[in-house]
């Protein structure tokens, strides 16, 4: 089957079909950068949410020095893509990712997160041996309980490991808050926040302190940019959910304690088709969790009043269209004759954006409810 081509209606489009309006996508882009405009942190926005080069490269022209990726997959889908500085936010463990990274830092700008003796010392090896230069970021555990050395003293004896290791420039420490970004009160958040934020940063004046340079302090997220983004001694922040923006994140309130709404949209949907009207009050669109995600809740229906999604199968989703006029009739001959009729186009906005995109080979880039462009989701299962 031939790719829609540029100008085709979204309703045209065989579904399920993931996309992302380009109006929305700048702007949530634009606001996040002008949020840092003159700061003394730096965004360094994680694509782990959309897995696009297209969308990285719109960052990185609205003032992004680079990209975050969570795997080394991610990041040569990047590299790739036309991006020249990927810090990879995580530990790379084992010979083969070891020496995909090597063959990445010969092509671009290449760091990594490390929290243990024996992997930097490998790390070290495969950068010598390639006459190779790998950045390097000691990660803190700042209340994740994941990743990260526990206290400042272990930071201090990592980071001089680091600097003293051929083929390795130590950066400086990261320290990723992502435990507090479901706490729904603003307030508690944003003390969670600092609090996470404290620790890292004294870990980094304990650091220089005893003598070894810290240049940067990475972090943060789109849950916790205003806070992070502006707490002394944090240098860049890791934010990737708000250029696509999902329901979960939209709906916890963004920036914090902001009494109007979100400046973050919902760029992301996903278009489906009205499969089944089986009954007064139900229809069924052909998508469910096989092509969207819902750990963080089921997905909303977007512009539809009254229509809510109940329930999700692998392959299906059922509406439930008894709240006022959306209801769907259902006549003896099987057909509809209300609101929502057989082929009817309905779009899902995502609870959880990141794992959504994952289930997706290409998203179509939207305009004015047509099709201008196709992107190839190239980072898409790379979790290797």
């Amino acid at each position: 089957m031939p790719e829609p081509a540029a100008g085709t209606p979204i309703a045209d489009l065989d579904t399920p079909a993931l996309l992302i309006d380009l109006d929305i996508l700048q702007s949530n882009i634009d606001h996040m950068a002008a949020f840092f405009r003159g700061k003394a942190a730096h965004l360094r926005p994680h694509v782990k949410s959309h897995k696009l080069p297209e969308v990285a490269r719109l960052q990185v022209a609205a003032g992004a020095p680079g990209v975050c990726a969570a795997k080394v997959g991610e990041a040569e889908a990047m590299v790739d893509g036309g991006i020249t500085d990927v810090l990879i936010a995580n530990q790379v463990v084992g010979g083969a990712k070891i020496l995909r990274l090597i063959d990445l830092a010969e092509r671009a700008r290449i760091s990594v997160a490390v929290d243990n003796a024996d992997n930097v010392a490998a790390l070290s090896r495969a950068a010598r041996d390639r006459s190779a230069t790998i950045g390097v970021f000691v990660e803190v555990d700042v209340g994740m309980n994941r990743c990260g050395v526990d206290d400042a003293e272990t930071a201090l004896a990592l980071s001089r490991q680091v600097a003293d290791a051929k083929g390795l420039e130590f950066l400086g420490l990261m320290g990723y808050e992502g435990h507090i970004t479901n706490i729904k009160d603003a307030a508690q958040r944003a003390e969670a926040c600092r609090n996470s934020m404290a620790k890292v940063t004294a870990a980094a004046e304990y650091v220089r302190g005893h003598g070894v340079p810290v240049n940067d302090v990475t972090g943060g997220g789109t849950m916790s940019y205003d806070i992070s983004g502006v707490y002394p001694g944090v240098t860049e922040i890791q934010a990737g959910s708000y250029a696509l923006m999902d329901v979960n994140f939209r709906n916890m309130g963004l920036p914090a304690g902001r009494k109007e709404g979100s400046p973050f949209r919902c760029a992301m949907s996903l278009l489906t088709t009205v499969m089944s009207v089986p009954r007064r009050g139900v229809a069924i669109v052909d998508a469910g969790m096989k092509s969207i995600t819902h750990e963080f809740g089921l997905p909303e229906v977007k512009d539809r009043p009254g229509i809510t999604l109940a329930r999700l199968s692998e392959e299906h989703a059922r509406l439930d269209t008894s709240g006022g006029q959306a209801e769907a009739l259902h006549t003896a001959g099987g057909q509809a004759c209300g609101t929502l009729r057989l082929g009817d186009k309905i779009e899902l906005l995502p609870s959880h954006g990141c794992t959504t995109v994952n289930l997706h080979d290409r998203a179509y880039a939207t305009r004015n409810g047509r099709v201008e462009d196709i992107w190839e989701i190239t980072a898409r299962g790379k979790s290797q």
